[in-house]
């Protein structure tokens, strides 16, 4: 596959490219060889798009709801047609191997598309009546929506921002992230040709100061950003400044809380799904793993035996199971982590080395003895590193699982149907899992809270966070006055 794109940015219905930029170069995480060379957005071209971005939304605003959720449909049946060459520049992008992003990625970006398209008819004002006068209320769009994306998910991100936002009658500037700039593009081609206008759906690449820039101007009224807790509080405190709309979908270091009386082979399987799908680099992982202490002998003999099923090499091979990290640097970062964790003490159960050869591989990393204070157990990693804890007591496991700055996710296995409604109503987090973990389906809202964020993406909910309400009041006889 050829993995240069046409130029670096796709504004107003096209492909632009201004060399001026800062250069940016795509590494394919396998091998570290450089596979496409792009450029930062310049301040010209952030103007092109945002003057297409706003000159568009008008247009657009002005579709109807069922027309505008046509394009977003067909839009979802051409990722779809096109999922095989799509997973491969995933693939490309983010070094995840093809066994995951063939069913993960551009299929879930097709399902937000569709979702979306599909509900967007339905969303209606409301009728209030006030005797003989009256109110009604329409929602509208926002306006012009910058979204900002993080390098696990590219092609995901991308949808899930820019579905809601465009259904609601928004226009949406993207910028990826610079490590993974390639299939954002793709995704604004493909609107484009499923009948977007031209500006509604546009692609700035750079890094963050162009990010900056977006988030600053005057005619952006909203920013939805997906990233690490310090970038949000720098975006956040931004976007204040202007007063605009925010969706914020930061880091976690969420806890997996399993009982005596779980099923084994299932809660392995949450495990390794919470800790080591796409290498351990999803914000919502349930990177502690507090496991009671008659089950945790047999928890951990079983989790090692799965271990031993992981296959690596590479990803675009469909047998390969476990790709590499992200980049260089993010290797480089999970490797101190490790080495932190036993300084500290922690009992290395299994992987922690760097495997020979090219790319950026490390191996599936597990500690056991973690306590709460250890690093690997309060600082997000974002790697393929499990922290088992031990626990006795149900109010102890809900305590300390709670004792964190963040609150994205969490999960309990356990046979006991109260126990597990009891810790889901317990645990201080936007997303909860009862015996699964980390499923994602786009009609079930995902979000933080605490320091992992606010607002929400998929679901109803996201009309609520791409859209406004009028209210608009109508009397129906003479209005008195008092002079």
């Amino acid at each position: 596959m050829n993995t240069q794109p046409k130029a670096s940015h796709f504004i107003d219905g096209d492909y632009v490219e201004d060399t001026a930029g800062e250069l940016i170069e795509v590494i394919y995480p396998a091998t570290g060889a450089v596979i496409a060379t792009l450029h930062a957005a310049t301040p010209a071209i952030l103007e092109q798009a945002l003057a297409s971005a706003q000159r568009a939304q008008k247009e657009w605003a002005a579709w109807s709801p069922t027309e505008r959720g046509r394009v977003l449909r067909r839009a979802a049946q051409i990722m779809r047609e096109r999922n095989h060459d799509l997973s491969v520049l995933e693939t490309y992008d983010t070094g995840k191997p093809y066994q995951e992003t063939s069913v993960v990625d551009a299929t879930s970006g097709a399902d937000s598309l569709e979702y979306f398209g599909g509900l967007i008819a339905s969303v209606t004002g409301e009728h209030i009546p006030l005797g003989e006068d009256f109110v009604y209320t329409r929602r509208e769009p926002l306006g012009v929506c910058v979204g900002i994306g993080a390098w696990n998910y590219p092609t995901q991100i991308a949808c899930w921002k820019g579905a809601p936002a465009l259904a609601c009658g928004n226009a949406m500037i993207f910028k990826p992230s610079e490590t993974t700039p390639l299939c954002a593009l793709k995704v604004a081609e493909i609107l484009h040709e499923a009948g977007a206008p031209a500006g509604v759906y546009n692609v700035v690449q750079g890094y963050g100061a162009v990010g900056a820039s977006l988030i600053t101007d005057a005619r952006v009224d909203k920013v939805s950003l997906t990233g690490s807790v310090p970038t949000g509080r720098k975006v956040y405190a931004a976007a204040a400044d202007g007063v605009r709309h925010v969706t914020m979908e930061l880091g976690g270091k969420s806890p997996l809380v399993i009982f005596d009386d779980a099923d084994l082979e299932n809660a392995v399987s949450g495990a390794i799904l919470g800790n080591f799908y796409s290498s351990g680099q999803v914000c919502s992982n349930g990177t502690r793993v507090f496991v009671q202490k008659g089950i945790k002998d047999a928890f951990l003999k079983r989790l090692a035996e799965r271990l031993a099923d992981v296959k690596m090499g590479d990803p675009q091979d469909p047998e390969v199971n476990f790709g590499p990290m992200v980049s260089e640097r993010q290797r480089d970062i999970v490797e101190g982590f490790i080495a932190k964790g036993q300084e500290e003490g922690a009992t290395l159960v299994t992987g922690g080395q760097r495997v020979d050869g090219d790319g950026f591989f490390l191996q599936p990393t597990v500690f056991a003895d973690v306590t709460d204070d250890m690093t690997i157990a309060t600082d997000e990693i974002f790697g393929p590193v499990m922290s088992v804890l031990d626990f006795e007591t149900e109010e102890e496991a809900l305590r300390r699982a709670n004792d964190t700055a963040f609150g994205l996710a969490a999960g309990v296995f356990t046979s006991d149907l109260t126990r597990a409604h009891r810790m889901a109503a317990g645990f201080e987090a936007g997303t909860c899992y009862i015996n699964t973990y980390n499923d994602a389906p786009v009609e079930a809202p995902f979000g933080g809270s605490k320091l992992s964020g606010v607002g929400r993406e998929n679901s109803k909910a996201a009309i609520e966070h791409y859209s406004q309400i009028k209210g608009v009041y109508v009397r129906m006889g003479d209005l008195e006055a008092p002079f």
